[in-house]
């Protein structure tokens, strides 16, 4: 049950009996998605880390928490699909766009963008929400593809890197919905 209501208008209303049809899989809740217990950070590149928070391989799409602890080319990537993003903390931009993104601020990626995706200095770490419709199109720096990463490859990391840091890599199959 949810904190109890005191002087809300609605206070004594009643929930919803049946909240999940059957066969639908319960909400993910998680607090304070940008905090907490380190090993939960999937290391992706160095000082590059990722928090996965919700795993969808039927629509091969991830939200996760991405996390540069030091100044750094994150990565130089394509996407074919949308791609949602809110700063947390920390600063970062493209290097191919004229924005620089700082805590509270929202991008909307849209299909068909190549960008390098830069971390820059500053007193907190550059921490971001994103909503990730993969696949992603790693580039060189000409913008030529030298590899992929989709959700497939996502949860193998994750699953790995449970695995080694004593979660267990069933973890995962939590987030996955």
């Amino acid at each position: 049950m949810p904190e109890a209501a005191t002087t809300e208008f609605w206070k004594g209303t009643k929930p919803v009996g049946d909240v999940f049809r059957p066969g639908s899989l319960p909400e993910v809740y998680m607090p304070k998605i940008a905090e907490g217990d380190e090993r939960y950070w999937v290391p992706i590149v160095e000082n590059v880390y990722s928090k996965p928070v919700w795993i969808s391989p039927a629509r091969n799409m991830w939200a996760d928490v991405l996390m540069a602890t030091q100044p750094c080319i994150v990565s130089r990537h394509y996407h074919p699909h949308p791609i949602w993003a809110y700063t947390i903390s920390g600063k970062w931009a493209y290097l191919e766009h004229e924005w620089t993104a700082t805590a509270g601020d929202f991008i909307y990626e849209t299909p068909g963008e190549s960008h390098t995706l830069v971390a820059y200095e500053h007193p907190d770490p550059m921490k971001v929400f994103f909503v990730v419709s993969g696949p992603l199109m790693w580039l060189d720096e000409d913008g030529n593809s030298v590899g992929h990463f989709d959700v497939y490859d996502y949860m193998k990391l994750a699953r790995e890197h449970y695995e080694q840091v004593g979660i267990g890599a069933d973890y995962v199959d939590t987030l996955i919905r």
